[in-house]
């Protein structure tokens, strides 16, 4: 692979957008001294040390990403994640202020030991800033109702993802690696704009319905900042958080838009048992609470 061909995991950042990797960018913040783990060819190790003036040691698997990388960075490490030796290559440095995997750990045999050997490379002070897809977005429950767990090049369904999280898989990843959430950010999508659009129409209503039950349907992607439990900072649950509207409306204003139809008897009851059959009883009685306060019996 020549310098000029793209990579696959290539792409330019603006670092305003409300992408993963410009929220990975922004929570990162100036003049630290990062460790990138998966970096791929830099596409977020340009922004980090250029614009944000971040000192770069990077670690990736790819050789053909290595070329690419190097520029942006004090010191670049060909690594394998999914090898218990993967931090020899580091000679002993540590006391990073920042150590970021950006859509990394889905692509590990073993998130949790990664994780955590990364979390035990942070100074003081430091902390992880981690971007993970969201298996639990409505696009992929149409790719399964159709029977098509459908893998491509990028995206969800990134063909080498061999782990897939739920924001409570997520959750407790944190938990069992002793760390706390500090801060996190959702990144919405309607399936309309995500990779299976096409899937979306061809859903029965009554499905459509129940699935927009869930509140963190329309979630893409999540990052976060998460730091040691004795760390300073108050630990976030995710499945607490309310979710941004895809042009940036609170959940709250979306709640006060006029209500839908309600369904006919037979459908009504339908969505009752799908509810009951997709949503754990949190959520439910969530659910119920909110109704509740508009004056809906449930």
């Amino acid at each position: 692979m020549t310098a000029s061909q793209r990579h696959n995991y290539e792409y330019s950042v603006d670092p305003d957008a409300d992408t993963a990797p410009a929220r990975v960018v922004r929570m990162v913040g100036h003049g630290k001294r990062v460790l990138e783990l998966g970096a791929g060819p830099g596409s977020i190790t340009r922004i980090l040390s250029g614009e944000n003036g971040c000192r770069i040691t990077a670690l990736e698997i790819d050789a053909t990403a290595l070329g690419k990388l190097a520029p942006y960075c004090e010191r670049v490490c060909q690594a394998d994640l999914n090898r218990p030796d993967w931090t020899d290559c580091l000679g002993g440095a540590a006391d990073f202020e920042a150590v970021v995997l950006a859509d990394v750990l889905e692509h590990v045999r073993d998130p949790a030991a990664v994780l955590a050997k990364a979390a035990s490379l942070l100074a003081g002070s430091g902390h992880m800033v981690i971007s993970l897809p969201h298996a639990g977005h409505v696009a992929i429950h149409a790719c399964l109702f159709e029977e098509d767990f459908e893998y491509r090049d990028w995206g969800l369904l990134d063909r080498t993802h061999i782990r897939f999280f739920g924001l409570r898989n997520m959750q407790q990843l944190f938990e069992q690696c002793g760390l706390k959430i500090i801060a996190a950010e959702f990144v919405v999508r309607e399936p309309e704009q995500t990779e299976f659009a096409a899937r979306w129409p061809r859903m029965p209503e009554a499905l459509k319905q129940a699935l927009a039950l869930n509140p963190f349907g329309r979630v893409y992607q999540v990052v976060v900042s998460a730091v040691p439990l004795a760390a300073p900072g108050k630990a976030l649950s995710l499945l607490d958080m309310p979710v941004q509207g895809v042009q940036g409306a609170p959940a709250a204003a979306l709640a006060a838009a006029p209500l839908p139809s309600p369904p006919a008897a037979g459908a009504e009851s339908r969505l009752r048992l799908l509810a009951r059959h997709h949503l754990s009883p949190q959520t439910r009685a969530r659910l119920r609470r909110l109704l509740g306060a508009c004056g809906l019996r449930v």
